[in-house]
């Protein structure tokens, strides 16, 4: 495995235990003539890679592509900013507050989405819904109380984290319908100096609302056990019987960007106010909400030496074993997955198609290369090369530690910032990497990323928020591929299987069926 060099890794879902991530030398502190330096893993945030932490609070590191820090935890000179999202539901709202809260939390930017949903729900008890009147302009006096009530918490903690916890971008998940409330909400915020951005998800696409309902909304509890096509029809139905007062966005004095049928048209008002809002709208540009599935799975066993950065050698016999086993574990776990859809009532129009990224190293591309016999869309991303180690190539950890005691130091302090000589760090690729995150978050079609495990790291850290504490202890064995189903509120991960392939890509076989017998006994 070409990267810079690291402590040894173990497959996901799993991150090492400190005292094993630094057994050999961390059993004593550290000593750098006079210097004791205690290792740092003891304060590392307790984390599950299995587990989307986007909707965890910051815990003060540094984020993954994050250039600077402050006192204030303020960047871009920008003060405090509200983003309310506006739409009816199943229009891709809360997707959207997500997705954004993602990319800034990504960037350093210290970010908390509050859904109204959350609070209506917590506040209501589960199983129980709002009243009829509850979004009506005329609404009865005790709908009209709850509704203050759900609205008066929420704000309440969107308060105290842009101004007690130094939050810099809060963004307000709810439907906001009438012209009326929506000036009034911008006053409000604008008396606490907060700047609000509207942002309207706008949808008159009867197949992308269809889509959107199918996907997020059915799996609620109220249609267990419905057909799947009467469920579509009697949500949709309910939302326009209890909110019959919507107005779409058209206030001139207003600061909004409004997304038109999933990212097709972008309409933008008023949005010129420095560097960081009009970030959020670049990368509003890039987005939509018709999420796509991605998936990872490691480059093919090189056939010369995998720890040389320099030698771009393209597979071996058994790499290319491995690419063909890839290419049917992957294309058999699809056409399942595609059976199962239209089963419940998907369309099979409705199945999006498969394109694969490769980075520009020759195994890589060599290992796509069964898909793209296939008739598969293949195309090549040089950002996507791995992690350049720099004067460290061909260096194992003993080495390292010979050769370069502080150097290796430093990096057993911090391996995700921490740069040898001449070398990248995971810092680095991660901002090197931002166009592909774009290119990700524009992509319609279901993804396919082949690359190095250091590339897979950084782009699995970003669609799971993992921390920077985790990245570089990500470890993806060649015996499964990685999927990442998305949800409007998270993402999931599952592994897919590559039968009778040990972790290094080898061909084993009988070996799925002894492990298969093995958790049976």
């Amino acid at each position: 495995m070409t990267s810079q060099p690291d402590t040894p890794t173990v497959a996901i879902p799993v991150i090492r235990a400190p005292e094993e991530n630094e057994k050999s030398t961390e059993s004593n502190d550290t000593k750098n003539g006079n210097e004791t330096v205690n290792p740092p893993h003891h304060f590392r945030r307790k984390s599950n890679i299995y587990v989307d932490a986007v909707h965890l609070k910051p815990d003060g590191d540094m984020a993954p592509a994050q250039l600077y820090s402050t006192e204030s935890g303020r960047l871009f000179h920008a003060g405090k900013i509200a983003i309310v999202t506006v739409g009816l539901p199943a229009r891709g709202k809360t997707h959207l507050a997500v997705a954004i809260t993602r990319y800034l939390r990504w960037l350093g930017v210290k970010t908390c989405a509050f859904h109204l949903g959350d609070y209506r729900r917590a506040i209501l008890g589960p199983g129980k819904d709002v009243p009829d009147d509850y979004f009506f302009v005329n609404a009865s006096p005790s709908s009209f109380l709850l509704r203050q009530r759900i609205l008066q918490k929420c704000r309440e903690d969107l308060y105290r984290f842009l101004d007690e916890e130094n939050g810099q971008v809060a963004i307000y998940d709810a439907v906001n319908p009438t012209a009326a409330g929506r000036r009034s909400l911008a006053k409000e915020f604008a008396k606490h100096d907060i700047l609000t951005i509207f942002i309207e998800s706008k949808c008159d696409d009867p197949k992308i609302i269809e889509e959107n309902v199918r996907k997020v909304k059915i799996s609620h509890p109220d249609y267990a056990g419905w057909n799947a096509e009467d469920a579509v029809k009697a949500y949709l139905e309910r939302v326009n019987a209890k909110i019959p007062h919507f107005e779409t966005m058209d206030e001139p004095e207003l600061n909004y960007i409004k997304m038109i049928n999933a990212g097709e048209t972008i309409i933008v008002n008023n949005c010129r106010m420095g560097y960081l809002p009009n970030r959020m709208v670049f990368y509003l540009m890039n987005l939509h909400i018709k999420a796509h599935h991605t998936y990872f799975a490691r480059a093919g066993a090189c056939a010369e030496s995998e720890n040389s950065y320099k030698a771009d050698g393209g597979l071996s016999a058994e790499g290319d074993s491995y690419a063909q086993r890839l290419t049917e574990a992957l294309l058999r776990h699809r056409e399942h997955e595609r059976k199962s859809f239209i089963a419940q009532g998907g369309s099979p129009t409705s199945v999006k198609p498969l394109t694969i990224w490769t980075s520009t190293r020759r195994r890589s591309v060599e290992t796509a290369k069964h898909l793209q016999n296939k008739g598969y869309k293949v195309r090549q991303r040089p950002q996507m090369s791995q992690l350049n180690p720099g004067d460290l190539e061909r260096y194992n950890e003993e080495e390292i530690k010979e050769k370069y005691p502080e150097e290796f130091r430093k990096h057993k302090l911090d391996p995700y910032h921490h740069r040898y000589p001449r070398a990248e760090s995971y810092h680095d690729l991660a901002v090197r990497l931002e166009p592909i995150i774009l290119e990700l978050e524009r992509e319609r079609n279901d993804l396919l990323i082949i690359a190095h495990e250091s590339v897979l790291r950084v782009l699995y850290g970003y669609l799971m928020a993992c921390s920077t504490q985790d990245i570089p202890f990500l470890s993806f064995p060649r015996n499964q591929i990685i999927e990442i189903i998305p949800a409007s509120y998270n993402n999931h991960m599952k592994t897919i299987p590559i039968p009778n392939t040990d972790s290094e890509g080898n061909f084993v076989p009988g070996l799925s069926a002894r492990l298969a017998a093995a958790q049976n006994a």
